[in-house]
């Protein structure tokens, strides 16, 4: 007895691969039942399979509206059954592409700062007057400047810079004094990197005392 190999190459090509190929060929021979009411028991039938494959999602919204989509893309919109929520998915309906939403200018121009600082400017405009304002303000402004430095390592930054930006992301309501160094944060990091950690002060010890113990007893 022969018999005739197929390979995938000679196979169409899968519309929607997380669903295999055995899925697409059940879907194609769903097409070709001529009964009305066994062919839409048929497509039922497959989207649960389908819903069991996908389990990870179940309590997904909708997902079932979603099956029903991939159900009739796989088909090529080619077939005779009616989803349970009664509304037939169309090609056009996934062509469509959501509006595209512009980057803000200003939030895409500092970037390198992040989202965060302009939350803690937020906060800071909202303080009153202050020694504790004009300290958070400062630890702003030496975050930013510690951020930028990450972002852009090869030039260098001055505290004239970040202020400037300080002042323009704040809309002119937040600034720092002029006397006011701005590398606290990066000299506390610096500090924190040379600084050994009590657990290796403590490895230390260990190996030491396990080296002591091991010559005491190879004396006696």
């Amino acid at each position: 007895m022969e018999f005739e190999m197929t390979y995938n190459t000679q196979e169409d090509a899968l519309v929607i691969a997380e669903y295999g190929r055995h899925v697409q060929n059940l879907i194609n021979f769903n097409k070709t039942i001529k009964d009305d009411k066994e062919r839409q028991e048929f497509a039922e039938s497959l989207i649960e399979l389908m819903y069991q494959m996908n389990s990870q999602s179940k309590n997904t919204l909708d997902f079932k509206s979603k099956l029903w989509k991939h159900f009739f893309m796989i088909a090529g919109y080619n077939i005779q059954v009616t989803p349970t929520s009664g509304d037939l998915p169309q090609k056009a309906d996934m062509l469509i592409k959501p509006e595209r939403v512009d980057y803000p200018s200003k939030e895409y121009e500092f970037r390198h700062y992040g989202h965060n600082v302009r939350l803690m400017m937020e906060k800071a405009i909202a303080m009153e007057d202050g020694t504790i304002k004009d300290g958070f303000v400062e630890t702003i402004a030496s975050f930013m400047k510690l951020a930028y430095k990450n972002w852009n390592r090869e030039h260098y930054v001055s505290d004239e810079i970040i202020l400037e930006d300080l002042k323009s992301l704040s809309k002119g309501k937040l600034s720092v004094a002029d006397d006011r160094s701005l590398d606290t944060l990066a000299s506390a990091v610096t500090i924190k990197k040379r600084r050994p950690s009590h657990s290796n002060n403590n490895n230390k010890r260990r190996n030491n005392n396990r080296n002591n113990n091991n010559n005491n007893r190879r004396r006696r």
